[in-house]
């Protein structure tokens, strides 16, 4: 414990604007994201064009299109067609307002105008986000963020199981949190941090769909 503690302290003391340490017996470290660095994380992703790979940091490799499972790749094309669905809705609604003119069919080039930042956190600077599956999705898209932005493990990395996992996390994310009706009237803030969790994920299915798997990310089915 003392260890554990002089090391949470060295963390703490370097790294506190960036997480949290919290030390507990018989010696383990937990590490938790402050809410403000999480919000600056996601609105990065919102407003880079996660196509461009050197934005991002991120080696792109050749493809591996063998041994595709149709339904797995489908889920994930389904899904990517339905964030863009809710993208471009959320443009036409008046939620968050995209760069124009938009792209039919190149919507990893679409981006919010720099003065339209997303609402991310609350008047007590804690994320807004409260429903589990809010919480599910936003884990997945850490972990794909660590996976792509890991090349050491990137050979290892079975992409097709990330791309299904990513795509049943926003499926649960738009089947239990509302976005329109209701929460766009009394809660807009709410509705537009949704919506930018959506912008996100369907820039990361993009990118795994195209870059990772070599199939196609369609815009609408």
């Amino acid at each position: 414990m003392d260890i554990a503690d002089s090391i949470g302290y060295a963390l703490s003391a370097t790294s506190g604007d960036v997480f949290s340490v919290k030390i507990v017996p018989p010696g383990w470290i937990y590490l938790e994201l402050t809410p403000v660095y999480l919000a600056s994380w996601l609105q990065h992703w919102v407003m880079e064009c996660i196509g461009q790979v050197e934005l991002m940091g991120i080696e792109e490799i050749t493809p591996n299109v063998k041994n595709h499972n149709p339904t797995n790749i489908f889920a994930a094309q389904y899904a990517h067609a339905r964030c863009c669905s809710l993208i471009l809705l959320g443009h036409h609604e008046g939620l968050i307002k995209l760069t124009e003119p938009l792209p039919d069919t190149n919507l990893e080039f679409w981006r919010l105008v720099p003065q339209q930042p997303i609402p991310w956190l609350n008047h007590d600077n804690q994320l807004c986000f409260h429903h589990s599956t809010e919480k599910d999705l936003l884990a997945q898209l850490v972990q794909v963020a660590d996976n792509l932005g890991c090349s050491d493990i990137s050979d290892a990395v079975n992409w097709q199981k990330v791309a299904l996992k990513l795509s049943q996390a926003v499926e649960n994310f738009w089947s239990k949190c509302r976005i329109w009706g209701d929460v766009k009237i009394y809660s807009p803030e709410l509705a537009q941090a949704r919506l930018g969790l959506v912008i996100i994920t369907q820039r990361m299915l993009r990118f795994l769909l195209v870059e990772k798997l070599g199939v196609t990310a369609p815009w609408e089915l």
